[in-house]
């Protein structure tokens, strides 16, 4: 099984993409957070030996070129071992704090990921850019910005979704899916994975050439406190609620949402039971982890993305690799 797990920042990108590697870790990934999600595997990049993830870079304020030249240059410097992840987020962050355009995301989404692999085609072949869609509009590229085919061909393009409809089209136009990490072997098996065959299907696609790749929130020793804070954020939102749903505990969800406007963000892990704590997080020793982790990915894909809540020992994230490995 391949293991990927983050990079926090820029300022120590090398020193612990050095670190992973020698923990056995597959490759590096990134987020949307209080860094530029490209900037680590820049860095990174000069490790070697690594796989190079965006989980993921939010995709509606960025323009499909802009992805298309960073996705063509890390896949440079990745020596071919470059996917770029896109998410879409959800309206509020797009639409506030962005200040983009976040309507008819999944027919967004798609397009862009139309518009992505018609400009990588005219640089792999020369021909023509002629792109039209709704939302995007590509029909120039003068010799100054083509980069010509890239040695180590196009990246892959993975998106990110929970919903149904996103799934679906996910499974129609891009390489793969990566699953968001709040989450459970049930959900997977249940929700996703039928609206992936579905999208296969209505694309004519085999399961084989379509990457499922979960991602897992870790949570090592005693102390699950910071995952409990964490699971209370992600249950806060609607978007996430059918994930609860499935197992019985919709409730939960909007009085997290009630008590998360009224800012008790303290007094909503108190809500989260050892239940809901070990069905949707990998906790404990890290046989105990690596348990959890195989059965939620048995049978779904060979690639799993280690969620932290914060850096764990990096002697502790080998003993992990080495259980998986077993």
């Amino acid at each position: 099984m391949k293991v990927l797990t983050a990079l926090f920042g820029p300022t120590d990108a090398v020193d612990r993409a050095r670190a992973l590697r020698e923990a056995g870790a597959s490759g590096v990934f990134t987020f949307e957070g209080p860094h530029d999600v490209f900037a680590p595997l820049t860095l990174a990049a000069g490790v070697g030996g690594l796989d190079l993830l965006t989980n993921v870079a939010i995709a509606f304020p960025r323009n499909p070129i802009q992805l298309a030249h960073q996705a063509y240059d890390h896949q440079l410097l990745a020596q071919g071992r470059f996917t770029l992840g896109l998410g879409t987020q959800v309206r509020a962050q797009v639409e506030k704090r962005y200040g983009a355009a976040f309507d008819k995301p999944v027919a967004r989404m798609s397009e862009l990921v139309r518009a992505l692999r018609a400009i990588f085609a005219t640089w792999e072949t020369g021909e023509r850019l002629d792109f039209r869609g709704e939302f995007y509009r590509h029909t120039l590229m003068t010799p100054t910005f083509n980069p010509g085919p890239n040695p180590f061909g196009p990246p892959p393009i993975y998106v990110g979704a929970l919903g149904p409809r996103l799934t679906r089209a996910t499974a129609e136009v891009a390489d793969g899916l990566l699953v968001m990490p709040f989450g459970s072997a049930k959900f997977l098996r249940e929700s996703t994975m039928p609206a992936v065959r579905d999208g296969l299907a209505a694309a004519g696609r085999a399961e084989s050439s379509f990457a499922v790749v979960p991602e897992i929130i870790l949570s090592a020793g005693e102390d699950h406190d910071a995952t409990r804070r964490l699971l209370a954020f992600y249950g806060s939102t609607p978007a996430y609620r059918p994930v609860l749903d499935i197992h019985g505990w919709g409730d939960l969800q909007p009085e997290l949402n009630s008590m998360s406007k009224q800012g008790k963000w303290h007094e909503m892990a108190g809500l989260i039971s050892d239940e809901v704590l070990h069905t949707i997080a990998a906790c404990g020793t890290p046989k105990q982890i690596a348990a959890h982790i195989r059965a939620r990915v048995d049978g779904v894909g060979d690639t799993v993305c280690l969620y932290q809540p914060g850096p764990i020992a990096t002697q502790t994230l080998a003993q992990i690799v080495d259980e998986l490995a077993r």
